[in-house]
This record gives C-alpha cells, sequence and structure tokens, in this order.
C-alpha cells in the first residue's frame, strides 16, 4: 500500500477547499485517499470544517476512525478516479453522513499517486435530494450493496467496452431469485447450467469476464443476492402491471420495470443503442449510468409515457 504525502501542497489545498466550501455552502470536504497516511495531521484540520475520509482498505478504516474521523470504505481498486468519487457520495449519504444531494468540495490524488494534488466540487443529482438514506439503505437491504456494485460496474463495463467492436444490451435481475425464476423462461441454451456455484459467483473477476462473453445472448441473466449467476438466456414473463417509463425504451427496459414490481428484486439494464445503464426497483428507473462520460449518475423516478411498442 502506497503511502499519501501530506505536505505544504495539501495544506494549501485543503485551506482552498474550506474557503471554497464556506463561499459555496458546501456540507462537507470529502478526502479521497487511496493509500496511508498521517491521519492526526487530517484530523487536526478537520475542526475548520465537516470533513469526511473515503478509503479502500479495512487497515485504513479503523486507523482513520482511531483518529477520530468519519470514514466511508470504497472498494473499487481499479476504477477511474471520478467513479470512486461518485461512489463516496452514496456511500456517505447512505451512512447518513451527507443529506442526499448535498453540495461537497472533494480533495483527491488526480496526478501524483502519492499526493492529494487536486481539488473538485461535486453535487450528485438534483433528483438524488429526492431519495433519502433509508431508501439507499433500502437497497442495501434488499440486495447487499457489494453485489449490487458488483452488477452494476459488470452492466457499465458492457455498455462502455461492448463486445468484439458491437454494442451489447443486456439485463441483470438480482435478488429475489426464486420468485423471479417461476415469472422467466428460458430463451433457448443456458451457458451457466451446469456449474458450479463458485464458477458462477459475479465476485470472481474472472466469472465476470465470461459473463461478458455470453452477455451478447437474448435473454436476462437471473442472480442471487449473493451475486451467484443462477440462470442466464432467460426471458421474462411476469405479471402485467401499471407502468410509467420515459420514451425511446424498448421491451428490454419494460422487462426489468415488470419484474421489479411484481418482486423484489432489484433489475440493472445495459441499452444496446447507447449503452447506457439502468436501475430499476418498484417498477421505476432509480439510477442511470452514462458509461461514456466519467460515470455521471442521475437518481431519478419513472416518466409518464405510455407502453412503447417493443423494439429492445
Amino acid at each position: 500500500m502506497q503511502s499519501i504525502i501530506l505536505g505544504k501542497q495539501f495544506s494549501m489545498l485543503f485551506e482552498l477547499a474550506t474557503r471554497l466550501a464556506g463561499e459555496s455552502e458546501a456540507d462537507a470536504v470529502l478526502i479521497l485517499v487511496e493509500g496511508s497516511c498521517d491521519w492526526d495531521q487530517i484530523k487536526a484540520r478537520a475542526s475548520e470544517v465537516n470533513t469526511l475520509i473515503a478509503v479502500e482498505h479495512d487497515d485504513q478504516v479503523d486507523a482513520a476512525r482511531a483518529a477520530g474521523l468519519q470514514v466511508v470504505q470504497v472498494e473499487m481498486p481499479d476504477a477511474p478516479i471520478f467513479e470512486k468519487l461518485t461512489q463516496s457520495l452514496v456511500n456517505c449519504v447512505a451512512e447518513d453522513m451527507l443529506a442526499p444531494g448535498a453540495p461537497v468540495v472533494a480533495l483527491f490524488s488526480g496526478f501524483d499517486a502519492e499526493k492529494i494534488d487536486s481539488i473538485s466540487f461535486l453535487k450528485l443529482e438534483e433528483h438524488l435530494g429526492k431519495l433519502t438514506s433509508r431508501e439507499l439503505k433500502q437497497l442495501d437491504t434488499i440486495v447487499p450493496l457489494e453485489t449490487l456494485r458488483e452488477v452494476v460496474d459488470l452492466a457499465v463495463e458492457i455498455g462502455r467496452e461492448g463486445r468484439e467492436g458491437e454494442p451489447v444490451g443486456t439485463m441483470f435481475v438480482v435478488g429475489d431469485h426464486r420468485k423471479v425464476l417461476s415469472q422467466c423462461h428460458e430463451a433457448g441454451f443456458d451457458p451457466v447450467k451446469g456449474y458450479s456455484r463458485e464458477q458462477r459467483n459475479l465476485h470472481d473477476p474472472r466469472i465476470r469476464e465470461s459473463i461478458k462473453e455470453v452477455a451478447q445472448l437474448d435473454g436476462a441473466f437471473i442472480v442471487s443476492s449473493e451475486g451467484i449467476v443462477e440462470r442466464a438466456a432467460q426471458l421474462i414473463d411476469t405479471s402485467p402491471v401499471s407502468l410509467t417509463l420515459s420514451k425511446g425504451l424498448g421491451s428490454r427496459h419494460w422487462a426489468a420495470a415488470a419484474i421489479t414490481k411484481n418482486t423484489k428484486a432489484i433489475a440493472v439494464v445495459v441499452s444496446e443503442s447507447n449503452g447506457t445503464v439502468r436501475i430499476f426497483q418498484n417498477g421505476e428507473i432509480v439510477l442511470r449510468i452514462e458509461p461514456f462520460r466519467p460515470r455521471p449518475m442521475k437518481w431519478r423516478g419513472g416518466e409518464n409515457d405510455p407502453p412503447p411498442t417493443p423494439a429492445e
């Protein structure tokens, strides 16, 4: 684990962040620390402004908390910096450290991995303000946040990369898998049939790569709350429900809305047309991620439009 140098540059940036937080009425200064550092030095400055720390490893969490700091853990070692910052904000909201949609001044290592050298003003989209911490925690209750992150990250990679130069659209239905499976039927060959649980576990990076290979097949992946791919190439055949979604969304998105309305599952859909990832809960879109930009996230509800002719 690398050591982060908290020298004169950090002191100047922290002072600037404190002034910016005051002038912009930001709720906190968030420091993303991707290594070990002198936590007591940060604590000494934290009295000047509400300071939140985002770290990657368990021992960092313990050390920062021992120094009296407010800490969240972001286990995304290979993700771009903006993905880590976004997830840090979401985790702070989930832990009641921030109000949904609160503005934050962030300090992070943007250029030199051994120094805090960058500053940014961050605010989750205004629609996040409509969600409460309780609702975010409900997502964690229905599907463990760790599993949801694995599925969403996989979906974003599929949306961003496609396969062999071609765009790929697919869907993951996560949680409440027994009830979900009772409302599905096979689209054809199930590529995960006959494999052990270990060979279907999305927490294994090798399995996620294999799933990318078969994401081009028609149908949805049905994933348990533990992150096990129970079935693949499944067509959703759930009872009709009254739904409203935005224009331009095809049958895959409507199926995701319907299955999440009729079960406690969460659906993650990758749009074949543009790679956009949408997360559905209780029949509505609650989060949209645009993979071709630095993961901007938009929390939102459904929009009032009639069901379209199935197109995707």
